[in-house]
This record gives C-alpha cells, structure tokens and sequence, in this order.
C-alpha cells in the first residue's frame, strides 16, 4: 500500500494499496466527530480533483472517528446565512459536490460505522456502493426537519430511488434514525460487515463491478409523476396528524419539492429561501446548539467513570432510572423493601428493553445489568448512589446517613428529589461535599432532561463527575443552582396552577389543554400535570409558597387519590397510557397569553436570581425538561419575539 500525502489537506488522508484501491480516510482535526464543515468540502473537492488525474480502481471513503462516520453539516456555519444568497450558495456547494462524487467514472464505497447522519448519509448516497459496520451502534438518518431544513445535497432525491418513497418519506419526516440491520433490509445498505473484515470486504465490493441498489416493483413505481400526488397526500395526513397547527414548515416543504422537484432542490430557490428565513428555522437550529452546550458540559470527565449504579427507591422514578442506567450499558442494583416493588420495576425495565433493543442477545445483556438488590448490598461497590423514595426529608435524610457510612469514599451521593432543598438535605452528612441533586424527569426513558443541582457546600469534583454521569447516560445536564422547585418545577408549577385556575373559573381541561395545542405544545397543561403527577405539582407549588392558594380542582384530586397518570386517574381518565380527554370547545382568545404570562415571568425570575446562568440555559431546561415548542426557541426566546406579550 502506498501512502500519498496531499498538500493542503488536514481533514483526509489517502492511499493507495496493490488492487489499486484509493482509500480516503476522513478525519477532522481538533473534532470529536466528523462535520462537513466548508473546509472539509473544499478539500474533498480537490481529492477529487486528483484522482480525475490519476483514476483508481476504485474510492473506498472510510471514517477515521470512533464516534462514527460523520455527524453532517458544520451546523455552527448556519449562523452566517443571513441573506438568502448565501443561503443559495451553500446548498449548491454541497449538491454540486455530491453530484460531482455520484458521477465518477470509477466505482465507490462508502464504509459506515457508527453514526451516519444528514450531510454524511447524502456523502454516502452519492456513492455507488454502501457497507455497515453490524457490530458497532451504527445509525443512518437524515435528521434536518428537525432543524426546520430539508436534506439538499441530494438525499431528497437519492434516497426515494434507492429505498422507495414511503420508507424514505418516513424517514426525511420524522428524522429518525435506523439500524445497520433494518438500513441491510431495505436496500440502503448493500450489506452489512463485522468489523474485523469490514476492510477486506469494501474491498471486493468496491471492485465487483455489481449493479448499483435501486428500489423495485411497487417500491420503484411509486416514484412515477403519476402516483406521486397519491404517495404525497398519505404522507402529508401523518403530517397533519403530528402538526395539526402548522407550526412547521419544514416537512411540508419536503413533500412539495419530492413531489413537484423529485427532491432536486436547486429548482426550488424559493423554497429554499422561505424555509431558511423563517422564524421557526431559526428557532430549531438555535435549539441544536442548546442541545450542544449542555452535551458539552457533560464531557470535560471521563466518559467511561461510572460502571456501576446503586437505586434506592423502585416506585415510578426509581424504576425508571434502573431501567435507562441498564439500558445504557450500565450495572444497576436496585433496592426497595417492597419486593413488589421491585418486580414491578423489572416489568417496566422489560417493556423498555423489548422497545429499545433489537436483538435477544441485547435485551438479555440488559436483563443481566439490572439486579434486585432489597437488602441493599450493591451500594457498598457502586460508583454513583441515587436516592430515589418519596419526598419526606427526615426519610431522606436518615436515608442518606446509613448509605454514607457503607458508600465507597470517592462515590457520589446522589437524590433524585423534585422538590426538597439539597442544603437541606445534606445536613447530618459528614461528606456534604459529594452529595448532589441529579434531578430525572417523568417519564425517564423519554424525557431527555437532567437537572443537575450545586449546593455551597459541594466540592466541584462531584459536581462536575455528575454532569458527565448525565452525559454518560444519554441525557441532556443542566446545572442549576439549589432553590426551591431548582429550574424546571419552578417554572412550571404558576403555568400548571394557572391553567387548573381556568378549571376552577368553569373551562373543561380538555379546552384548556387545547388552547396550549394550537399554541403548539405537544401537550397541554393538564395532560402534562397528570404525566408529571399531580403530588409533585402540589409539592412544587409548596415549596414556592403557594400552598395557600392552590386551586380547589387540584386539592380535590389529591384528596382522592388521584395523582394523574400513574394512579390511572388525575384531570382525566388514562387507559393504556392515554388520556381520555372527551370533546373540547372553543378556547377564549386569549387564554394561551394568560396561561404563559406566569410561566415567563417565572422564568425570567430563576435567570435574575442566578438558578441556571442564562436566558439560553433556561430556555433549553424548559424545551428538553417539558417539551416547550421548540419552533419558539423557548419562552424567553418566544417572549422577547413578541414585544406586545407583557407576562
């Protein structure tokens, strides 16, 4: 094998071996991942340049990243396309590059492992060939509309004549990703390969001179013009289903120029400019940074630390967070005097794994992760200890004092309280030091938030190995400051009460919730309070003083003893994980404004007293802690956008 070193390029290396085989390896310098930043572009435009001027007989492009093969487009440039020419300009970099890769007069390959994602997914479509790696976590999306954007370096038009239009219109859509496996099913991939011959088999792939994957029979004549309007118009009911108020136009914008462009987006320079304006674009895109800074808080560790995890407390939160920690790879003893408890939890561990995890072997490996533990024996050996019981302080706290004295000294103490003061708490301890606030939200599996709460008495070690904990797991740490109801709570208890106030005053809650829908919230306020649990909003507006004035329709419910979701009745009736909601009627004009004016102020309220240091901050805890609309940027965001809003 020959190396050839090409001067002026930093992001790629090439060889060439005996078949005549060029491999170009991509790596970004100073980069955890692989982006498609401009730079990278123009350097892969000019190794293209070179093998035109000496052919091989083949290009295998490989990753040089463990993280995977690339990550896409270097969002980060996004923030200078502020006039629609450079807009313009750089989707007709990206399409003429990949055109330019797609019409190579020698084969190529693109070798997938790990992530492969917008950018890097439409990289790897304009190759001739594809191969996954099967046994590391490999995931191909292309992720854009939630970006408020729409693949346009050719995977829009590549991808329904490759797969067919339904999966690919699912796909482009939603921006879900998929397995090596399922890409091998569908003909996204040619194949998949371990990775101990992943290099031997690109190899003879790259040189089989096999035709190129097309879709076939149906698949293929849905791409027709004439049965495209049918193929679009089922498409577009599942997009009205998901954003009946239209809040988004990005997957709209997806149809229309599959439908009308066959996904060449170059012919749709209005679109292109109508979409990359927008305020809900902007909006998403400055959600993904958010979504970046807390990712990066979490990373300053080692992000391999913690191998064992020790649960006290296996009613709904505890159960939850035993399952994730198991579901991500790592030991979990769990321990409850209730060994019903305990069962139960394992129930809830077994639908997640069955949910998440595609293999026997898998689900298998995660059932051996999670052990029953209720005398309690794991908390002596794991790295992270996680209080998880009911919200009474002196339980906790006598809790806490019996885990100290058996923990390992350089063990964390962790409470998942809701609600309690951690100073508070801590008093009793001889290590205050190490004892944190890491804050899960229900439910665990799908809530991607974590807040993660400093006290004045703790050491910045634990502090920061907990942020990197969250991260380790797949969530998203948000610090915050130790206050009553911490960021999230806090912010939203005066919503919740608000909206139960309008209940009180004679509004059905499903026209309240209704009202917060066409607002665009994946759920209203009443919903939201019976999945939080209405105890928890009660201890949450306690502990902001409004315990005088909580509304009669919330008191009433917790005097039955029903607490929402997980009783099976709060605001309303929930059968198999729904609400039965009933009939709305028309909301008032303004009570979306009303319902929002206390959460904004409250909002406003935790930036100025220094709970999480930002606007920014606070916004991203209400987006990924209750799924605030994420077309608004957030309420700060969203409030500042509306100068005639006055909270």
């Amino acid at each position: 094998m020959t190396h050839g070193s090409i001067e002026g390029i930093r992001h790629f290396s090439l060889e060439v071996d005996r078949q005549d085989i060029a491999w170009l390896t991509f790596d970004m310098v100073h980069s955890p991942v692989n982006r498609l930043s401009r730079q990278v572009m123009d350097e892969l435009d000019q190794v293209l340049d070179m093998l035109t001027a000496r052919p091989p007989a083949g290009l295998v492009i490989q990753s040089g990243k463990q993280a995977g093969f690339c990550a896409g487009a270097d969002i980060s440039e996004f923030a200078g396309l502020d006039t629609p020419e450079k807009t313009l300009a750089l989707v007709a970099r990206g399409w003429k590059l990949f055109d330019r890769l797609a019409s190579t007069p020698w084969p190529t390959l693109a070798l997938i492992g790990g992530h492969c994602l917008g950018g890097g997914l439409e990289l790897a479509l304009a190759c001739k060939y594809r191969l996954a790696i099967a046994d590391e976590p490999t995931r191909l999306a292309l992720p854009e509309v939630r970006l408020g954007i729409f693949p346009a370096w050719g995977g829009m038009m590549r991808l329904p004549h490759l797969i067919g239009p339904q999966r690919a219109l699912n796909m482009m859509l939603t921006g879900r990703s998929i397995r090596a496996r399922q890409a091998a099913s569908w003909k996204l991939v040619d194949a998949t390969v371990p990775r101990r011959i992943a290099q031997q088999a690109a190899a003879r792939h790259v040189l089989s001179n096999a035709p190129a994957k097309r879709a076939r029979g149906l698949e293929k004549w849905l791409n027709h013009p004439w049965l495209k309007p049918l193929v679009a118009r089922r498409a577009a009911k599942s997009v009205d289903k998901q954003d009946p108020h239209h809040h988004y136009p990005a997957p709209r914008a997806i149809l229309d120029v599959w439908q009308k462009q066959d996904g060449r987006v170059l012919r749709s320079p209005d679109e292109i400019e109508d979409l990359t304006q927008s305020a809900s674009t902007r909006n998403l895109m400055r959600v993904f940074m958010l979504q970046e800074r807390l990712k990066h808080l979490g990373r300053q560790t080692d992000p391999t630390r913690f191998g064992h995890v020790h649960v006290v407390g296996a009613g709904t939160m505890g159960a939850g967070i035993a399952a994730w920690c198991a579901f991500r790879g790592l030991r979990v003893s769990l321990q409850d005097l209730d060994r019903d408890h305990i069962a139960k939890a394992q129930g809830q561990a077994a639908a997640l794994f069955d949910k998440r995890l595609h293999s026997r072997r898998d689900v298998q490996a995660a059932w051996d992760r999670l052990i029953p533990d209720p005398d309690g024996h794991g908390a002596r050996h794991a790295d992270i200890v996680i209080e998880a019981i009911s919200e009474n302080p002196e339980h906790k706290q006598q809790l806490f004092k019996d885990l100290e004295a058996r923990m390992r000294p350089d063990a964390i103490l962790a409470s998942n309280t809701s609600s309690l003061s951690l100073t508070t708490l801590a008093e009793g301890l001889i290590h205050p030091e190490r004892f944190v606030g890491i804050h899960f939200f229900n439910p665990v599996a799908s809530m991607p938030l974590v807040e993660v709460i400093q006290t004045p008495l703790q050491a910045t070690t634990p502090f920061q190995n907990a942020l990197g904990f969250v991260t380790q797991i797949g969530k998203l740490p948000l610090p915050v400051q130790d206050s009553p109801g911490f960021l999230v709570n806090a912010v939203l208890a005066p919503y919740l009460v608000e909206a139960m106030r309008a209940v009180d005053e004679g509004l059905a809650p499903a026209t309240v919730d209704l009202a917060m829908e066409q607002f665009g919230m994946p759920m209203g306020p009443l919903e939201l309070a019976d999945v939080v649990g209405l105890d928890i909003i009660r201890d949450a507006g306690n502990q902001l003083g409004m315990h005088h004035s909580l509304p009669a329709c919330l008191q009433a419910c917790i005097d039955e003893n029903n607490l929402g979701k997980k009783s099976g009745q709060g605001f309303y009736a929930w059968q198999d994980g729904q609400p039965e909601k009933g009939l709305a009627g028309t909301p008032p004009e303004s009570l979306a404004e009303r319902l929002l004016a206390p959460l904004v102020k409250q909002a406003t309220a935790c930036v100025r007293k220094g709970v999480v240091a930002d606007d920014d901050l606070a916004d991203a805890g209400m987006i990924f802690g209750t799924g605030f609309a994420p077309f608004t940027g957030g309420p700060l965001t969203w409030s500042r956008q509306h100068p005639d809003f006055h909270p």
